[in-house]
């Protein structure tokens, strides 16, 4: 059980923590990107937050092997102030079509994962082991965004 929280973080980590990306662009979370009428976005709802410290980072990436978790191949990044319990994220995607999110909590804010404190996820909530070192297939992250707000939830996983 430990092996695969601790593959997550390494990953996320991987994702997550890596230098500037030449394709991704950093963005405010802007609720009213997914308002009624709005999109192509996607609202994730990010559950189970341990606590109100640190950040919380949401990456999006095309849903193809070569740009999933890439240094770099990330489309968006969003950070803000972690809240307790559960927040939302809208994030905009440039056209329907399949996409992963990743998500990081990062409990000191130190922009560093910390194996032993730090939180993470990804869409549809894949089962995470050592067997695949924490990293999840495109195909069990995948998910389609629509033409207008499509909304997932993601649920935070800490050692």
């Amino acid at each position: 059980m430990m092996n695969k929280y601790v593959a997550l973080f390494a990953v996320s980590a991987l994702a997550l923590g890596a230098g500037t990306a030449v394709a991704g662009q950093e963005i405010s979370n802007d609720m009213s990107r997914c308002a009624a009428g709005k999109g192509p976005a996607i609202l994730v709802s990010v559950r189970g937050i341990k606590e109100s410290a640190g950040k919380v980072r949401v990456q999006s990436y095309p849903a193809t092997g070569s740009a999933w978790l890439a240094k770099g191949r990330w489309l968006h990044r969003l950070e803000s102030r972690a809240s307790a319990g559960t927040m939302s994220f809208c994030v905009p995607v440039p056209a329907e079509g399949r996409y992963g999110i990743a998500v990081r909590h990062d409990r000191n804010g130190n922009g560093k994962t910390d194996i032993s404190s730090d939180g993470g996820g990804f869409s549809n909530n894949p089962s995470i082991n050592i067997l695949n070192l924490g990293k999840p297939s495109v195909s069990k992250v995948a998910f389609q965004a629509g033409p207008g707000v499509t909304q997932i939830t993601i649920n935070l996983k800490y050692m």
